[in-house]
């Protein structure tokens, strides 16, 4: 039963912004809530008065006209944050404010998800991810931070439903009625899963937080075992970073890596509610328009991952940027010129550099003919130039040659060539031994697995999209018929002008040429959004990524400027060397934190799932548990599986089921499940990231043998947050 009555949401308070149960009411005597109320009262004024800020600041951003160029992206960028700030005031009330700390100097700073001022410009929430709201996070016992206290709300539907206080000195002050055994940490830890993860900005860990404000200015990896907060860190210093380093914002925003589409979904809420909505997030396979649906072995897929994809691609390539060798000649008003290899070879050096092979064959064309002209020009110094250069550029003969020497690629054929010519693979990677490359031939050109997405990539690069250059060649046709129009439209009118200021031929003007030249309204193509480059790149689960991804990866990140997070001990294919060792290969010299402290995974299921994945990695990180579910894990025959799920979603009206089996299409599911967001199957290899809160493994033995299978149940294991049924 509440205390006091519920405001709604963005109105002034009648009375409390608390509403406690008669349980909880020694918390709710004023002395201890009513300093709380009277900053809320005026966070509720201040909120109306930001609201309407923002939406006539929005309202002007959208309204004003600027030229194309940095002026348009500086507006799009202001738009962007006018609106995460006006969609997050839309989406809380007063539960944007977080808790509240007092310094030793008896100052109370509350802490939001967002920072808020009065109309005098007094602070009345601190943004969090301020330095200033730094201590409420990082405070310890041992290491206060300058605190006497620290309180941590628990809200819901817009009202405190409970608070908790922490006396961090032993002056702190704090009533013996809030200093509560359940913490809001612990409480948070207990409540029930819903489909997407759940908001725990509130109670970050101080090891936590200490991850989260890590620079940027070093490559950071965040390693830790199952329930240790990766996730949450992980987002959160996404958060963190572009409203606090702004070299990640002018570097091109920030690129998040998760490991399924499962994942992506479970967290996808997480940023918006943290302000941020301008996160490209994707899994790795996302990075190219191809999917992968072919298997292939492991053998081949340590073979692939093993390469240089872009030195591969690069090989591949050059072999079809070779100049001729044969002379030819063109003729021009200045006679015949002989074209030999060491023109070509002149030329062709104009193609060789950073632009993808199929933009430079324009490049070499360019230069090829300048450089027949030039030589025209030594033979007759009053010949036609326009004229020259027409006629070589429509020279057959030369065109030929051009194409042969240096032909338009399709990037997705000459990946599949790799994977069907021997030969040719031999040339492009000749580190490999001939049985490597016996593996890695196959029959379909096009059949694309997992481990040739990095490939693809690395061609789309270096070749360029061969349907981009085509729509640029039609353009170009386009754009020059619009000219000879225009320019026969206006010779018409300048002919019939017969004023006396002969104003029509103003249409000759420069600047008028131009305008009339663009008015086609024809659009110019984005360019792929996940292309890069990244101010900063995020990687979940990264401890699976081979050489080969890392470099695909990487590739859109200039200034390497990333922050990896995973844990060795769940690596699939095992992963013996140091992160250190395996990022040094890709030219990362990192910083490593460890997080230690299991907050998610019960002691009982960890009881059980550490010696399982010890029994293959006998020095697996396995962290430490630091709650108990009171719930053991229960074992169960095959025949149990419905009973066992309705039993447990009868008894309990929230929370969430995750079945994890080798095929879950072939589990007897009854309809109404499938159509439940509560409940959800999976096989081992999507469960990465996601947690439940009651976990049912089927046949847990059929997911395999060796370190794989070990990982496998491990990862499946350590999806629960309060119970685990084996059944088999």
């Amino acid at each position: 039963m509440p205390h006091l009555a519920v405001h709604p949401p963005g109105a002034s308070l009648p009375t409390s912004a608390f509403a406690l149960p008669t349980r909880l009411s020694a918390k709710a005597q004023p002395h201890l809530i009513a300093a709380d109320d009277a900053l809320f009262s005026r966070v509720s004024q201040a909120l109306e008065t930001e609201s309407a800020r923002l939406t006539t600041r929005l309202a002007e951003l959208r309204a004003t006209r600027v030229a194309s160029g940095e002026a348009a992206v500086e507006r799009d960028a202001l738009i962007r944050e006018a609106s995460a700030q006006l969609s997050l005031l839309g989406r809380f009330d007063l539960d944007l404010c977080l808790g509240r700390m007092v310094t030793t100097n008896g100052e109370t700073l509350h802490i939001g998800r967002m920072g808020i001022r009065d109309e005098l410009g007094d602070p009345l929430l601190v943004d969090w991810r301020t330095s200033a709201a730094e201590p409420y996070f990082a405070a310890t016992l041992a290491s206060p931070f300058g605190l006497t206290s620290r309180r941590r709300y628990r809200w819901r539907d817009g009202v405190v439903i409970d608070y908790w206080d922490e006396q961090l000195s032993p002056d702190g002050g704090a009533d013996a009625a809030v200093l509560d055994d359940q913490s809001a940490f612990l409480a948070a830890l207990s409540a029930v899963r819903s489909p997407q993860m759940p908001d725990v900005l509130g109670t970050i860990q101080a090891d936590q937080d200490a991850v989260i404000r890590t620079s940027a200015r070093r490559p950071l990896v965040v390693d830790g075992g199952p329930g240790t907060g990766k996730t949450i860190v992980a987002l959160h210093r996404a958060a963190y970073l572009l409203h606090s380093a702004p070299q990640v914002r002018s570097g091109g925003g920030l690129l998040f890596i998760g490991p399924t589409a499962s994942y992506l979904r479970y967290v996808d809420d997480v940023l918006p509610r943290l302000g941020e909505d301008a996160v490209q997030m994707c899994t790795l396979s996302d990075l190219v328009p191809e999917t992968a649906t072919a298997p292939e072995s492991a053998h081949s897929a340590r073979i692939k991952g093993a390469l240089d994809p872009a030195e591969v691609v690069d090989r591949a390539v050059s072999l079809y940027e070779q100049p001729p060798t044969d002379d030819l000649s063109v003729p021009t008003p200045a006679g015949e010129i002989p074209v030999g290899p060491g023109m070509w070879a002149e030329a062709f050096r104009a193609g060789i550099g950073t632009t993808p092979h199929n933009d430079a064959r324009d490049e070499v064309w360019d230069d090829l003919v300048d450089i027949i002209v030039d030589h025209a020009r030594d033979l007759d110094d009053d010949i036609d130039e326009e004229l020259t250069r027409r006629m070589v550029r429509c020279d057959p003969a030369l065109r030929a040659a051009l194409n042969a020497a240096w032909p338009v690629l399709d990037p997705l054929d000459v990946v599949g060539d790799l994977w069907t010519v021997p030969a040719y693979l031999g040339m492009c990677a000749p580190g490999l031994a001939p049985t490597q490359i016996d593996a890695l031939i196959r029959r379909g050109p096009r059949e694309w697995t997992a481990q040739d997405l990095p490939f693809l990539d690395a061609a789309r690069r270096r070749i360029g999209d061969p349907d981009a250059l085509r729509r640029r060649r039609t353009d170009e046709r386009e754009s020059a018929a619009e000219r000879t129009r225009m320019s026969d439209v206006i010779d018409d009118l300048i002919s019939a002008d017969d004023s006396e200021l002969r104003e029509m031929t103003m249409l000759r003007g420069a600047d008028l040429q131009t305008a009339l030249e663009n008015s086609g309204g024809r659009t110019v193509p984005q360019p792929d959004r996940l292309a890069g480059p990244f101010g900063h790149i995020i990687i979940d689960e990264a401890q699976e990524l081979t050489d080969a991804q890392w470099r695909m990866i990487l590739d859109r990140c200039p200034s390497k400027s990333v922050t990896i997070v995973g844990d060795r001990a769940q690596a699939r294919d095992g992963f013996a060397e140091t992160w250190e060792e395996r990022l040094s290969r890709m030219g990362l010299s990192v910083e490593t934190v460890h997080l230690s402290v299991n907050y998610r995974t019960p002691a009982e299921v960890m009881a059980e799932a550490g010696p399982v994945i010890r029994a293959a990695l006998p020095d697996a990180n396995v962290p430490d548990s630091v709650r108990s579910s009171g719930h053991p894990v229960r074992r169960e025959r095959t025949e149990a599986f419905i009973p066992v799920i309705e039993a447990w979603l009868s008894a309990h009206e929230q929370g969430t089921v995750g079945i994890i089996a080798v095929d879950p299409s072939v589990l007897p599911v009854p309809d109404y499940w499938r159509r439940s967001e509560r409940v959800n199957a999976f096989n081992p290899l999507e469960v990465k990231g996601l947690e439940f809160d009651l976990v049912v493994l089927v046949d847990p033995d059929r997911f395999g043998d060796g370190i794989t299978g070990a990982v496998d149940r491990y990862v499946a294991m350590t999806r629960s947050t309060a119970e685990l049924v084996v059944l088999s």
